[in-house]
């Protein structure tokens, strides 16, 4: 390896270039772009199988066939919501494969689960199928969720990760209005009412296959995760991944820099692992097991680690219980209840909400996350949208007490009621859609985020599939009370964000323990100084570096002053 670098945060920056959308058009960047765009087929995927069957379950031909179900509010949630159970069960089992076969034959496995899934599904003859097409389903997806954005996270260089990592939500979204106008257009095949044919239904789960393939087939050419190949000790390997998808030679300063930075990180894990559980090193079967149980363990016992995962876990809770999945799975039932009879005319409406959220997450959702968020900080863009929510829930649910049994002689408050159900769509797709991970994404230390993390998805999966259990059963039970409850949970979690989640804009990692009020060990003050030393070790920290941040650092508080 040639020398050692010497690298200032200056310097890196200059080194990079830009960051966010700007960034990706970058000679160095525009390969792992076209990568990350490729691999995110797998949130597009996510996204059409939670909006298919909110068109499919009203289709004629397929009530008929399942009449049994359809009938029953509960069966039904279970439809719908047995994704999320596959899919929360497949979020937990995809850790082991990452790191045991790479991120890159992990998705090609996930792709391999999810199509036999969509088969069951498409040749189902009756009930059974469809519960056990989708758990498969789920699995796939959820697999695919959490492999795609690591995949694309350890390609991406720091300053243009977090606009890769989106293209998996801008996907997913758009997944979702894919599936929505399908439905609409397959609605037609084969006449309407008993004449109806069943390629109504089975089309749009069968056109699933074809981007999954085409994911399936292509991935086998992408280069494996220069991460994962260090973590195996092929770092020759890593070095010339590096220098292929940056399109820079091997020996170019930022290649080894980020070359180096990657083994410091390794170096770190491995080293902060034998510090923390010294009695779990010695490679065996048992031994790792111990070793997981006690890190997850450890984030149960520490206050500042405890109230951290209180944060995240609530913090995806209450994203779930705003009832968007509620609205989103059962978009037809909820127009024709608002007074769009007919199931075409339902069906129109639903490709409309799609579109809301899509365009509002492509603008307004997107941009707070990349800009917005970090200038007015985390608390306020969650706080406004849980109250705008909150607000059309409950304004929903006056025009609905009030009108539930004349809508045809109040179409005006039929589609006011409509429009504000877009509106919270809206609300959703620029607010709690992408910000509630931004702040689990931040508020758990180097260490031991991985597993923070995997709690606070666990815990944005279970919500969803206990949301999409019981919605059907509060929609036909409760009606209008249905937007009260999902209105009060919606000021509810603005009221949670306000009073009990810490501001986390522009904090650092050794600041987060002071924002979290942390008492004892300052696990994250000492992870920086083990981290700094293995940086120093390989030549990417120096005094003179050290000097010149302290001097940027000055800088910056006299200007802040």
């Amino acid at each position: 390896m040639a020398g050692v670098i010497a690298i200032t945060a200056s310097r890196r920056r200059a080194l990079a270039g830009e960051s966010g959308w700007r960034g990706l058009l970058q000679v160095q960047n525009r390969r792992v772009f076209a990568i990350a765009l490729f691999a995110s087929l797998g949130g597009l995927l996510f996204g059409y199988n939670q909006g298919v069957f909110s068109g499919v379950l009203p289709i004629n031909s397929f009530d008929q066939r399942m009449a049994s179900v359809v009938d029953n509010a509960g069966l039904k949630g279970w439809f719908v919501s047995i994704l999320e159970l596959g899919a929360w069960f497949g979020v937990l089992v995809v850790g082991y494969f990452v790191d045991k076969l790479s991120r890159k034959y992990t998705i090609e496995l996930a792709v391999v689960v999810f199509c036999i899934g969509v088969i069951v599904q498409t040749s189902a003859r009756g009930p059974q199928s469809i519960y056990g097409g989708r758990f498969i389903t789920g699995m796939g997806v959820g697999s695919l969720s959490m492999a795609d954005s690591l995949y694309n996270a350890e390609l991406a260089l720091p300053e243009i990760r977090g606009s890769l990592v989106a293209l998996h939500q801008l996907a997913l979204t758009s997944g979702i209005m894919v599936s929505f106008w399908i439905d609409y257009g397959t609605n037609f095949i084969g006449g309407t009412g008993k004449t109806q044919s069943d390629a109504a239904w089975r089309i749009p789960l069968a056109l699933q296959l074809i981007p999954a393939l085409i994911l399936g087939a292509g991935i086998l050419f992408m280069p494996f995760s220069p991460r994962w190949l260090i973590n195996q000790g092929r770092d020759d390997e890593a070095l010339a991944v590096l220098s292929k998808v940056r399109g820079l030679p091997p020996d170019n300063e930022l290649v080894q820099i980020e070359f180096l930075e990657i083994k410091a990180q390794y170096l770190f894990e491995k080293e902060t692992s034998a510090v923390t559980f010294p009695g779990y090193q010695d490679g065996s079967s048992g031994s790792n097991f111990k070793l997981a149980l006690a890190e997850y363990t450890s984030l149960l016992i520490n206050p500042t680690l405890l109230r951290r995962i209180m944060v995240g876990t609530l913090t995806m809770f209450f994203q779930q219980w705003t009832g968007v999945n509620a609205i989103l799975y059962y978009a037809p039932t909820v127009f024709r209840n608002l007074g769009l009879t007919g199931n075409t005319t339902s069906l129109l409406a639903t490709g409309v909400v799609g579109i809301a959220p899509l365009s509002y997450g492509m603008f307004l959702g997107m941009t707070p996350t990349v800009i917005y968020v970090d200038q007015w900080g985390r608390k306020p863009v969650l706080v406004f949208g849980a109250f705008l929510m909150g607000a059309c829930h409950l304004l929903v649910a006056v025009l609905t007490g009030l009108y539930h049994d004349s809508w045809t002689s109040h179409a005006a408050a039929g589609w006011a009621a409509c429009a504000l159900v877009w509106v919270f769509a809206m609300g959703f797709g620029f607010s709690w859609g992408p910000c509630s991970w931004v702040i689990i994404a931040e508020i758990f230390p180097l260490n031991i985020r991985g597993k923070g993390l995997s709690i606070a998805v666990s815990s944005n999966l279970m919500n969803n599939f206990i949301v999409g259990q019981v919605a059907p059963t509060m929609i036909n039970k409760l009606g209008f009370g249905t937007f009260v409850f999902f209105g009060v949970f919606c000021l509810m979690g603005g009221f949670f964000i306000l009073f009990f989640v810490p501001e986390t804009k522009g904090v650092s990692l050794e600041e987060m323990e002071e924002v979290f009020g942390a008492t004892g060990k300052n696990l994250a003050v000492e992870a920086a100084q083990r981290l700094e030393a293995i940086r120093r070790k390989l030549g990417l920290v120096t005094d003179e570096n050290v000097d010149e941040k302290l001097s940027y650092d000055k800088r910056a508080s006299d200007e802040k002053a």
